[in-house]
């Protein structure tokens, strides 16, 4: 199934093609798309907003991913609003880290949590969430990932996600556990189509 996808990221596109493949066959979204305004309360609502707002403009399936990084020292800060913490992704992270300054072990417990949405048409939908446990590290570390990846530290690996190759990320990362949650639903919507 040829599926477009709601991002402008290609690192996010990139993971995404890794997870659903060879399942799913993914597209990036037309030139002419927008991101719509992120209005939802949830992840799973803002995916939804994208993945129905790209199946009207290419008519056909469209997929969308909404996730966020929760810090429990903040309140759940940044949440839905990750993408709005800053204006880059090394302004948000230099802002988390400045709010996290002085505090140390559990104060710095975080998690990133995924939401993926999949417009079939006709009423139909399928769906995923998944979320992956970590903390905040001191400092940016790693080369690799986007977004947050250099300041999340997954605890049994002493590694933030930057440091991980992409298959290690791929095997434990909020968006491989709603990848995979995903293509459950959607195998068993398959078989209740039979």
């Amino acid at each position: 199934m040829i599926v477009a996808v709601a991002t402008t990221n290609p690192g996010k596109l990139r993971e995404l093609a890794a997870l659903l493949g060879p399942r799913l066959e993914l597209r990036p979204a037309p030139p002419e798309y927008r991101p719509v305004e992120e209005r939802g309360g949830s992840y799973l609502e803002n995916a939804r907003l994208k993945a129905r707002a790209l199946h009207q403009l290419v008519r056909g399936p469209a997929l969308a991913d909404d996730s966020g990084l929760e810090v429990d020292a903040l309140g759940g800060r940044p949440g839905v609003e990750s993408a709005r913490y800053g204006d880059s992704a090394e302004e948000r992270n230099r802002r988390l880290l400045d709010e996290l300054r002085g505090r140390r072990g559990a104060e710095r417990r975080a998690r990133f949590r995924t939401a993926l949405v999949l417009v079939l048409g006709g009423g139909r939908e399928a769906h995923g969430e998944g979320a992956c446990e970590g903390r905040i590290a001191e400092a940016p570390y790693g080369g690799g990932g986007f977004g947050y990846d250099p300041i999340f530290l997954v605890p049994d690996l002493g590694r933030t996600f930057a440091e991980l190759s992409s298959e290690e990320k791929n095997r434990r990362s909020a968006r491989s556990l709603a990848a995979r949650a995903l293509l459950a639903e959607i195998d068993r919507e398959l078989g209740r189509r039979g």
